[in-house]
């Protein structure tokens, strides 16, 4: 299973690559002003997404955990129960662009002897966020891959609400958003 996640985060990592510019119709994409990488490590749940085909068989208690690397990078844990109650993990690693505040991530589950390869690196950016660091949005340039996360595994409709309204105004679809289940922890 676990190779499969990795086969298709490499998938997905290069289409991302394949595909360097918005619809004409949208402007491009923005993301939030800084991203204090320390404040944003730790887990995360996730609340709703596009439907995509590398997460299609997590059905519940979808999940990433961020922490740093002593080479400097973000390791990235993601996690999800399958349908047979088993949990499926993929782990992978992400480096931001640009200068130490920046919210756009480059982010990898290709095997790390894959790394100099471009089109393995998938672009990872943080739209919005509460200045508490509760509630993100995350997406890339294309807005193919949208995710909401959250630090708790539940949201309250007026923030959740507001997030939506932000989304729309970005360019997003939120119909096409799919709740994501959390139960327990």
């Amino acid at each position: 299973m676990k190779t499969r996640l990795v086969v298709a985060a490499l998938c997905l990592n290069g289409i991302g690559a394949l595909a360097q510019t918005a619809p004409a119709s949208l402007p491009p994409l923005t993301t939030i002003a800084t991203l204090d990488v320390p404040r944003y490590l730790g887990r995360w749940y996730e609340i709703a997404k596009y439907p995509n085909s590398f997460q299609k068989k997590c059905v519940a208690n979808t999940q990433a955990s961020y922490s740093l690397r002593s080479d400097g990078l973000l390791q990235v844990v993601n996690r999800c129960r399958l349908a047979d109650g088993q949990t499926s993990e993929a782990v992978g690693a992400a480096r931001q662009q640009g200068e130490a505040s920046s919210p756009k991530l480059k982010v990898r589950f290709a095997p790390a002897w894959l790394s100099l390869i471009p089109a393995v690196w998938g672009d990872y950016w943080v739209i919005d966020l509460d200045p508490a660091y509760q509630l993100a949005a995350v997406a890339e340039p294309q807005r193919d891959y949208l995710w909401v996360l959250s630090r708790t595994p539940k949201v309250d409709h007026p923030s959740y609400q507001a997030l939506l309204e932000r989304l729309t105004q970005k360019g997003f679809d939120i119909n096409k958003l799919e709740l994501s289940p959390q139960q327990g922890d």
